[in-house]
């Protein structure tokens, strides 16, 4: 038998209201145990909490949810709290001394997805919904819980699933008189699931930067700039600015939102023949993070000559490329948008440019569903034995291709293999939830 669990649902720390969950075949026991009349099933009643001796801990808003009509699928409660710290701590040591314990994280929404409540793709949702920064993340997110990829993923295996049996039943009666076209009929469809989840695979290249966010590197020569426009594009002094070459040794990074999708904005080392040991570190690590950047702005400062070590990095990978400091006048590449971070010039046309490169490489759209590195595995593995089946010389053969794709497809959702990856994913979740 389960133990039954509890967990605060809202932020640890004074508050108004503190929501205490349970969940667990002893639910109803600890209740009575907290000498709480047994509220009318999802209705919110007010009840006085008491320990074990009978000192009141709390007048409480009780809330009993029976399963397998809950979060979890079990029965469970929730106590709505005076948020206070003693009152927490006071009904916690209550119900631990009632049988109760602490529940791990993600324990709640792991019990729902073992008890059939949800599938594994939705609970990553969940964990996607609770860390949101932008509402981006938070519709990309609401597609998740919501359970859109799983439809999808349901969709493919209910045809893979036909196309198994139509298999099967020419392998089994071979020697009988079967339709003619059967074994056409079921290439056309081996070939049609495939070209649906390559198209999927490419839409939705772009999920993964919306759920995770985007790095951008600012880079360019000492003195170029670039501390100065990190600056005014997140409106803060979050570098330090000075006449002085070589100011910035290490990574400094500072957050915004381009486009309704959250970004890094990390500012360099300047890119020149070293002086020392720590400024080639610098050095080494801007160019690092350069490689690394979904979108590089590369600082050109209108009052200097292009430096080569800049001219290097444009001739190795597509930069947006940003002529500084244009108030004080100068050549501007005819590629470059003007900036000046004093005055505030070109700035607005750069985060224009900034926002559009953002789109672009997130592909937002309506039915983006692919937001995770697991998620685009589990299809690519499927669609690796699609193409096994295709090129199959045997039936036999084209029948455990297929049926290793439906395993695939049953490890996206959880309903093969959970157990291998329930804990990587619950790991991530807050207690509570």
């Amino acid at each position: 038998m389960a133990d039954t669990i509890f967990a605060l649902a809202t932020a640890p720390g004074r508050a108004a209201i503190a929501v205490l969950r349970l969940s667990g075949p002893e639910s109803r026991a600890m209740l009575g145990g907290l000498g709480a009349v047994l509220p009318a099933p999802r209705r919110a009643s007010v009840r006085r909490l008491r320990d074990r001796d009978g000192a009141v801990l709390d007048e409480a808003l009780v809330l009993w949810l029976p399963g397998p009509a809950s979060y979890t699928g079990e029965d469970s409660a929730e106590l709505h709290l005076h948020g206070g710290p003693a009152v927490v701590e006071g009904v916690a040591a209550a119900l631990v001394s009632l049988g109760a314990r602490p529940a791990e994280p993600g324990e709640f929404t792991r019990r729902a997805v073992m008890n059939g409540r949800m599938d594994l793709t939705a609970a990553e949702g969940v964990i996607d919904l609770i860390e949101a920064e932008t509402a981006a993340q938070a519709r990309q997110a609401l597609r998740l819980a919501g359970g859109a990829l799983a439809s999808v993923s349901q969709g493919w295996a209910d045809r893979l699933a036909a196309l198994l049996a139509r298999q099967e039943a020419l392998i089994e009666f071979e020697d009988e008189d079967l339709p003619g076209a059967l074994d056409g009929q079921l290439a056309d469809g081996i070939a049609a699931l495939a070209a649906e989840m390559a198209d999927r695979l490419r839409a939705d290249e772009g999920g993964e930067r919306v759920r995770t966010g985007l790095d951008v590197a600012i880079l360019g020569a000492p003195n170029a700039g670039k501390s100065s426009l990190l600056n005014a594009l997140v409106g803060r002094e979050a570098a330090i600015v000075s006449a002085r070459a070589g100011t910035t040794r290490d990574i400094v990074e500072a957050r915004l939102v381009l486009a309704g999708l959250p970004a890094v904005l990390a500012d360099t080392a300047g890119l020149r023949e070293a002086g020392d040991e720590i400024e080639a570190e610098g050095v080494r690590r801007a160019l690092n993070r350069g490689e690394g950047a979904d979108i590089v702005l590369a600082v050109l400062a209108c009052d200097a000559h292009p430096d080569p070590a800049t001219l290097a990095l444009l001739a190795r990978r597509d930069c947006v490329v940003v002529a500084s400091k244009a108030d004080l006048g100068g050549e501007v590449p005819g590629h470059a948008i003007p900036v000046s971070a004093r005055t505030g010039e070109g700035l607005a046309a750069l985060r224009a440019r900034l926002e559009a490169e953002a789109l672009r490489l997130a592909s937002l759209s309506g039915s983006t569903l692919l937001a995770r590195p697991r998620h685009r595995a589990a299809i690519r593995d499927a669609l690796r034995w699609l193409r096994e089946a295709e090129g199959a010389v045997l039936p036999e053969l084209r029948a455990d291709a297929l049926r290793e794709a439906l395993r695939a497809l049953g490890r996206l959702t959880g309903r093969v293999g959970a157990e291998e990856i329930l804990d990587r994913v619950f790991a991530e979740f807050c207690i509570g939830k």
